[in-house]
């Protein structure tokens, strides 16, 4: 029992996390505060869903095509909405409340679309849906898979971010957007790619959960809170923090579940948010403003 709620919760714990990163990475580069994040999931679940029931292509085959789309739907969103919030705003506190309304009203739309198409429903599909011993306790197949690819892109996006010239400008935007024109970096861009990189984890999220998730239209708000959540606890735009706190929630809701009662999971979650937000308020990884 206890390995079977070990694994469930670090599966869990690790979709909080890679859905989460894209979040922060938006908010803390594009200083975009995007409502919208969690319809994108669920569109890419759908995708899914779609592409496996109709067509027969495998998820993890079908993250090849919905992580580009995700990408390309970030880049042009940003392009043709969000820019010219950023062109007309005074202040970073101006931008985040003109995105919020910006993306607040993109939500209705991509959730409106995704209702006319597949309906209000619950949807699901069988993939891998067999038992593997791991330790002595049965797990299902896809969510083992399911924590495979959360660590795989996850990893990837902390390597590429802290490893290369690239993720080095994207970080350095991040902490200093006033002064990294300075050194040559053209912020626009950097704000733009990271919205799109953004938009691409969240396709990926979407993907990862439609294997051994049900999901619905509307479902789309619920996985933008818990990456809220998520986010502040890690720390604004700091991969390492939202991959440390998607775990601590996952475990911990995942226990509570488990050994207490199934009802008390949305609570235990904020004591938690609330616990790391009076100890720290910067977040577990994030700097203080002091």
């Amino acid at each position: 029992m206890l390995t079977t709620t070990l694994i469930s919760g670090l599966v869990l714990g690790g979709t909080y996390a890679l859905i989460a990163m894209g979040l922060t990475i938006q908010y803390g580069i594009a200083r975009i505060m995007n409502l919208a994040y969690g319809e994108t999931i669920i569109a890419a679940a759908f995708l899914a869903y779609v592409l496996y029931g109709q067509w027969g292509i495998d998820p993890v085959l079908g993250l090849l095509i919905a992580v580009p789309i995700g990408f390309a739907f970030g880049y042009v969103i940003y392009g043709l909405m969000l820019r010219p919030l950023v062109l007309r705003s005074a202040s970073r506190e101006s931008l985040e409340i003109d995105s919020i309304l910006a993306t607040f009203g993109l939500l209705f739309v991509i959730q409106g679309v995704m209702l006319v198409v597949f309906g209000s429903n619950y949807t699901s599909y069988n993939y891998l849906n067999v038992g593997i011993d791991v330790f002595g306790a049965v797990v299902a197949a896809n969510r083992l898979l399911a924590l495979a690819l959360a660590i795989v892109i996850g990893g990837g996006l902390y390597l590429l971010l802290t490893r290369t010239l690239w993720g080095t400008a994207l970080r350095a935007v991040a902490v200093a957007p006033k002064s990294a024109p300075l050194v040559g970096i053209d912020v626009n861009r950097a704000a733009r790619f990271a919205f799109a990189i953004g938009c691409s984890l969240a396709a990926a999220g979407g993907v990862v959960v439609s294997t051994y998730q049900t999901f619905t239209a509307t479902a789309g708000v619920v996985f933008t809170m818990k990456a809220l959540v998520v986010v502040i606890m890690g720390g604004v735009g700091n991969i390492l923090g939202a991959l440390s706190a998607g775990l601590i929630l996952g475990l911990v809701e995942t226990f509570v579940a488990s050994y207490l009662d199934p009802g008390l999971t949305l609570a235990a979650t904020y004591v938690i948010f609330l616990a790391v937000l009076l100890w720290r308020p910067a977040g577990l990884f994030g700097r203080s403003s002091r």
